[in-house]
């Protein structure tokens, strides 16, 4: 399919989070039906989605039947089985591709391929063994950090080496899991750049945000970040070149650390981005509807801000804030319908406009 979505049309999305549930209220104002694939019961994204098929990603005739009553297929979330992309490819197309996904899934590879492109990325080395460890922290050093290949988020399926005598503990908490180690990077802060490329090869960013993260999990965007003007450039031609590198079509959340010697990529991440919430009250068209209408094949919004954001998330407890927050000038909330509040749960955040 080349010729741009119809009103009416249906977009599948794998995963019904928040991410899922924000997509499909791009979706609908743009006039598409959304159809959610998800595993779990009662998802954040089904009350607001045309349709929700609750099965395992294992479920071939699930997949069968849900790709077959969509027009295009994309995804919240980036470890999607490869046998499920397997039994969706013939039956529609997937956007962004499975590059992308190839590329993101692994650790090692994403940075590997960082690198052919000639970017920077910290220190790394494949770590499947604890001899490849002891290797590892001969030639990086410490304070590092061990991490598994796949999965893990929200600084989960990590472990940090101070010293090397903290290594067989830290291989330990991989569980066996293959492993890469980071060296560590001497940064002054972190941004992200919210990144969309469309169908006809366009390209489209928004301006960088600078986040603050406690207990591994963001909690704060700042819209400007801290950056000089060829920084600026520099972080929004960074993500251009692995849009352009992926041949992708869809928003992607580039994260940077901010140094001395440059700009060093941290990770990507190849779907919507937390870090880009701010774009919902920052901007004409936010990364949500910018994703929509990437894949749909539609014209890109230019990602112009016309206001100063600072976006904080709401993690369990801070779900008592709510009716102060909702009290607030210049405060847009967004949460996300989670029943049940436990910590480290992100149940929605809060865009303040600063003036």
């Amino acid at each position: 399919m080349t010729e741009p979505l119809a009103q009416g049309a249906t977009i599948g999305i794998l995963g019904g989070g928040q991410l899922g549930r924000m997509l499909a209220v791009a979706a609908a104002r743009l006039g598409f039906r959304t159809h959610i694939y998800e595993p779990g019961a009662n998802p954040p994204a089904g009350d607001v989605a045309h349709m929700v098929t609750t099965a395992p990603y294992e479920d071939n005739d699930a997949l069968y039947a849900f790709a077959t009553s969509v027009d295009v297929i994309t995804y919240e979330f980036e470890n999607i089985p490869t046998l499920t992309l397997d039994a969706l490819e013939d039956h529609a197309p997937i956007r962004p591709g499975r590059e992308a996904l190839r590329v993101s899934q692994d650790r090692l590879v994403e940075k590997e391929f960082l690198q052919g492109l000639g970017l920077k990325t910290a220190p790394f080395a494949d770590v499947p063994d604890m001899a490849a460890l002891a290797t590892a922290l001969s030639g990086i050093g410490t304070p590092a950090i061990l991490k598994t290949r796949r999965l893990g988020y929200d600084g989960k399926g990590q472990a940090r080496l101070t010293t090397p005598e903290d290594a067989k503990g830290a291989l330990t908490e991989m569980q066996g899991a293959p492993a890469i180690l980071e060296g560590f990077v001497d940064f002054s802060h972190e941004v992200s750049v919210i990144a969309a490329r469309g169908l006809d090869g366009s390209v489209a960013c928004y301006d960088p945000g600078e986040n603050v993260h406690e207990g591994g999990i963001l909690r704060t965007t700042t819209i400007p970040a801290r950056l000089s003007a060829a920084q600026r450039t520099d972080a929004v031609l960074i993500a251009a070149k692995i849009l352009n590198a992926l041949d992708y079509v869809g928003v992607m959340g580039v994260e940077l650390f901010v140094t001395s010697q440059g700009l060093i990529v941290n990770e990507i991440a190849p779907r919507v981005h937390n870090s880009g919430h701010w774009t919902q009250n920052g901007c004409t068209v936010d990364q949500f509807e910018q994703h929509i209408r990437a894949v749909a094949g539609w014209p890109l919004g230019d990602g112009q801000r016309h206001a100063d954001v600072v976006m904080e998330n709401l993690i369990g407890d801070d779900m008592a804030r709510v009716p102060d927050i909702a009290r607030e000038k210049d405060a847009a909330l967004h949460l996300y319908g989670k029943g049940e509040t436990r910590p480290g749960r992100k149940m929605g955040h809060v865009n303040r406009i600063t003036r």
